[in-house]
């Protein structure tokens, strides 16, 4: 049976190391609902998906963290956008033919990943890695050695559970200003390496520490759910009309009557009609929702 979208911290007692375990097979389902990529764009989207959550979880602050894969390659860019609360969302964007089995490095071609961490409060931070490691989850421990020099180990597994897409993963990192001989860090990453991808997706997270860790003492603490949520809006879309030049709205008035946005995240259309955009120019709020 498959678990409800959840992310689970825990502590290695005797060790300072930290873990943490997500699935997101929901939220994932959601992210692809609405578009109808190829596989291996489908799989990296999984793949980030799984890797932003457990990013986000290392934060210790409130805000948004956004982690795009861009380049030049069959899919330019592969973005996933969330928060601390673990609300997550995501699109690709793809301009040529996707090889059937094409890897992270053919999808980008020559690119890189880029991290955008913005708190609610303070400065905004990017950091930008190069695709030096095979996988994304190699990328991401690169970044952490650079950026915040901890070792760092992740673990991704997509697939399917009861015939839908489904992912999930983990993370392994040495808590800071701690000493932690690395061969202890080496061998709890040797037992969580053998996590399969039912396992994670199926079990209860005390069953998964279980398996990988039963000789170790280890402390779970309360799980935090992790779903999907886009945070477009109507108001959202008439802010955007109103930075547009006049000329530009007319015209598309003129041509099409209306003014229909769309946000790729979630499918939803946001229309606006002459009446709407005048509201707008008048900074009244446009009339009644019209979603579909």
């Amino acid at each position: 049976m498959t678990q409800h979208d959840q992310l689970h911290r825990y502590l290695f007692e005797n060790y300072a190391v930290r873990g943490e375990m997500v699935t997101v097979s929901e939220s994932l389902q959601a992210i692809l609902a609405n578009h109808s990529y190829p596989l291996p764009v489908k799989t990296i989207l999984a793949e980030l998906l799984v890797a932003t959550s457990l990013l986000t979880a290392t934060l210790k602050f409130d805000g948004d963290i956004t982690v795009q894969l861009q380049g030049d390659g069959p899919m330019n860019l592969a973005v996933i956008n969330g928060n601390n609360r673990q609300q997550l969302r995501g699109v690709a964007r793809i301009q040529g033919e996707i090889p059937e089995n094409a890897d992270m490095k053919t999808l980008i071609g020559n690119g890189y990943l880029v991290i955008t961490i913005t708190p609610d409060e303070g400065e905004r931070y990017q950091g930008v890695v190069g695709l030096e490691g095979d996988t994304l989850a190699a990328c991401l421990e690169d970044y952490f050695m650079r950026s915040e020099q901890l070792p760092t180990r992740l673990f991704i597994r997509t697939g399917e559970a009861d015939g839908k897409p489904a992912a999930g993963g983990m993370l392994l990192q040495v808590l800071p200003a701690q000493e932690t001989q690395m061969n202890d860090f080496e061998h709890l990453a040797t037992l969580t390496e053998t996590i399969k991808a039912d396992e994670l997706f199926t079990l209860p997270a005390n069953d998964v520490l279980w398996r990988l860790y039963h000789e170790e003492e280890v402390t779970l603490y309360e799980p935090q759910k992790v779903e999907f949520k886009c945070t477009c809006s109507r108001e959202r879309c008439a802010a955007a009309l109103k930075t547009l030049p006049d000329e530009e709205l007319d015209s598309i008035l003129a041509e099409d009557g209306e003014i229909d946005m769309n946000c790729d995240y979630c499918g939803s259309h946001y229309v606006f009609d002459a009446m709407d955009i005048t509201a707008i120019r008048n900074n009244a709020s446009p009339g009644d929702p019209q979603v579909h």
